[in-house]
């Protein structure tokens, strides 16, 4: 059990200690330096006990770094009916750049633990948010993070005494929260708990448990978990995880070689379709957005293929005030600095909108494989990650529909020699667009990996043929709107579900 509450007696007389706290202190700033020339991102997360003093721990540790390169952020308790967004899109937000540190007062595991013991989530999603916490700091190791994780504990006789003077003093009372007095109430069920996801989440990164009676002796601990883990990492450089062997639910398709090109539609059809569909889309997004149900479509593609007009198309019939078109340039410095995914999981709609993504997190596996923007352990591990990433949204609630739009290499052509002889088109033809149609052969297998390797269950691709690009917009409008439909449709089930068992509970 690692939350055996043992009192250690310490091996360092009091003028010791405070030495080798100095010394460590000293440490720290100056590893501030040192993982900002080894371009490392450092996150320690403090957890621990209501009243068990992490504010103050926090302001102990940071008091002689230098506030340019550290931040600090807490995370409120948010009740699961307020949740917007994915569990886990609050931490990706804050993630530190490299080279910087982020302190965060209590993390995921205070959100997973606290909403479980207040019945705000059932068993079966507390498992699958444990199981989250460990792929997120997985991920976070593998794309070179240092985590550091240390939990603040107490004794409940010792909670009971520092409760009881801060409620005594008028100055202090209004930090003793219902929550507070709630968990050192249910104290044996929280020690339980806590216990259990701690064991449940050591594969990636050690728990270190600070002894929260001594605020030295617990500041002097925290320094040297730190500092230590810091140092290792220093020392064996940044770390590039390999691919997992985790498996998926794939579905072993779509290929482009099944693609038939020759697809067409006729003008007229074309017009009453487009008319018939955006009417019900337009429905259907109001629907979505009383229901409350995310929804995010990706589109890749060939150069030339025709994202835009159909996007456009796609977008039209949508109520402007619940939809976001984002399109996705080459990452700035900022999101360099970060895990490739958090300039994704920073971007993604609150429960009920719509995000169109024009080109997505899939150049992980394109752009970055072919031009060696990344390690071959980077892209090839994206794959994995990339489910992953798409499992949170689903398992969330979101419809994720994800499409090629694909066209071949001599209608390409002709679209690229038509920009340039046309002076308003201009624009959309650059240099890099020549350079990429070079390496078709390279990004036509770089395409088939990633349809092979992340079309999933929960997530599948769409291969859209647009040599005839008014095809391709009906094709796409007619899998949205039927996902969409379906979704509602699951929805009210759903509903209907949770009414009857509250029913047989009360």
């Amino acid at each position: 059990m690692i939350l055996d509450f043992k009192r250690k007696d310490d091996d360092l007389d009091k003028a010791a200690r405070k030495a080798e706290t100095e010394r460590l202190r000293a440490m720290l700033v100056g590893q501030q330096q040192t993982i900002r020339e080894a371009k490392l991102p450092v996150v320690v997360m403090l957890e621990g006990w209501d009243c068990a003093g992490k504010g103050n721990l926090i302001k102990e540790l940071i008091c002689e770094m230098d506030p340019r390169f550290f931040s600090v952020k807490n995370f409120g308790r948010t009740p699961e009916y307020e949740e917007r967004y994915p569990f886990l899109k609050k931490f990706f937000d804050v993630l530190p750049e490299t080279g910087k540190f982020l302190f965060m007062d209590t993390g995921w595991m205070e959100d997973v633990v606290e909403k479980y013991l207040r019945r705000e989530i059932s068993r079966e999603e507390y498992e699958r948010r444990v199981e989250s916490c460990n792929t997120l700091e997985r991920q976070l190791r593998d794309n070179g993070y240092v985590l550091v994780k240390l939990f603040l504990h107490i004794s409940r006789e010792e909670q009971l005494r520092r409760i009881t003077a801060l409620r005594e003093n008028r100055d202090t009372q209004w930090r003793v929260s219902g929550d507070d007095l709630w968990q050192q109430q249910e104290y044996d069920r929280f020690l339980k708990t806590y216990n259990s996801f701690m064991e449940d989440t050591e594969k990636y990164a050690p728990w270190h448990v600070l002894d929260g009676e001594s605020r030295k002796k617990a500041l002097f601990d925290a320094l040297q978990a730190i500092t230590g883990t810091v140092e290792a990492a220093i020392g064996a450089g940044r770390y590039d995880g390999k691919p997992t062997d985790r498996k998926f639910p794939l579905l072993g398709r779509p290929s482009q070689k099944d693609a038939d090109l020759t697809a067409a539609i006729d003008p007229d059809t074309y017009k009453a379709e487009l008319e018939r569909l955006q009417k019900k889309l337009a429905k259907l997004h109001n629907q979505i957005y009383r229901k409350k149900i995310p929804v995010v479509i990706c589109y890749e593609g060939w150069d030339a293929a025709g994202k835009g007009g159909n996007i456009r198309r796609l977008a039209y019939p949508l109520d402007p005030r619940g939809f976001d078109v984002i399109p996705i340039a080459s990452p700035t410095p900022g999101e360099l600095a970060r895990h490739y995914l958090w300039r994704f999981w920073t971007k993604l709609p609150r429960s009920g909108h719509v995000a169109i993504f024009d080109r997505t997190w899939y150049g992980r596996v394109m752009v970055e494989r072919i031009e060696g923007f990344c390690s071959e352990n980077a892209w090839k591990r994206a794959y994995g990650e990339i489910n992953e990433f798409e499992k949170e949204l689903t398992d969330w609630g979101t419809v994720v529909l994800k499409f090629w739009i694909h066209i071949d290499p001599d209608t390409q052509l002709e679209r690229f020699q038509a920009r340039q002889d046309t002076p308003e088109k201009q624009w959309k033809i650059t240099d890099e667009d020549w350079r990429n149609r070079d390496k078709w052969p390279q990004y036509e297998e770089a395409v088939e990996d990633m349809l092979r390797k992340t079309s999933t269950t929960y997530a599948p691709w769409y291969i859209i043929e647009s040599v005839d690009k008014k095809y391709a917009r009906i094709r796409t409008l007619q899998i949205v709107t039927d996902a969409l439909e379906k979704a509602v449709e699951e929805n009210v089930i759903r509903g209907m579900k949770g009414a009857r068992k509250k029913k047989t509970e009360d």
